[in-house]
């Protein structure tokens, strides 16, 4: 015992007590919010509504409208690929990264899709797939969150890879050999989209069952 109350340290010991006490703490906390991985994610959010009106302005069909939608999808999907690595690199992980970035992607891309079926240039039941997939996913998520987590898989980057490189394609207006190179990249980007769901899905329920059997051997709490 050191006779110096608990309080008096004012936080985690070793570390100083920001100015103002808890006001000071909450403060630090909510200026850790504007980190460069959540502003790039803020900026992906920012453009779903503004690729979807870029995307359906006069009637949709308008080559240069269209152009600068792919713009903001492109750009979008460049985010995509840093935030997360720069939260991951230079310790920027927050609570607020971790819920608004598997919703950016899933928004920018659900756009894209809903976008360009609702303009008739991609078949519905592609849209359908594509999004049953993810939205099934983000719920067996967590179905096992208490589990483990899955990692990402190699399939799943290419089947991400696969679905943007064909929602662009789509997104501009393309046309003769171009063309018929989208649809065939939209095929692969369906076939991974199912082959990699279906590996999430064993894994889950491989992943559920380790639980369980884990919680079973050791038994109720002896406290």
């Amino acid at each position: 015992m050191t006779g110096v109350p608990a309080s008096a340290g004012g936080g985690r010991p070793g570390r100083p007590t920001p100015p103002g006490g808890k006001l000071g703490a909450a403060a630090v906390n909510q200026a850790s919010l504007w980190n460069i991985a959540n502003l790039l994610t803020m900026l992906r959010l920012v453009l779903v509504p503004a690729f979807v009106v870029l995307l359906l302005q006069d009637g949709g069909y308008d080559p240069a409208w269209r152009a600068w939608a792919w713009a903001a999808f492109a750009v979008a999907m460049i985010t995509d690929i840093f935030d997360g690595h720069l939260a991951r690199t230079y310790n920027l992980v927050t609570d607020f990264g971790k819920i608004a970035d598997p919703i950016a992607d899933k928004a920018i891309m659900a756009a894209g899709l809903i976008s360009l079926s609702a303009l008739g240039d991609l078949p519905w039941w592609v849209t359908g797939v594509i999004l049953f997939r993810e939205l099934g996913i983000t719920l067996m998520r967590f179905w096992v969150i208490r589990h483990g987590v899955i990692p990402a898989s190699r399939g799943g980057k290419m089947k991400t890879l696969a679905q943007g490189t064909a929602v662009g394609m789509y997104v501009l207006a393309l046309t003769g050999p171009l063309a018929t190179l989208r649809f065939w990249v939209m095929a692969l980007a369906v076939v991974l989209t199912v082959v990699t769901g279906l590996d999430y899905v064993r894994q889950a329920i491989s992943l559920r069952r380790r639980g369980l059997a884990k919680e079973r051997g050791a038994g109720p709490d002896p406290r």
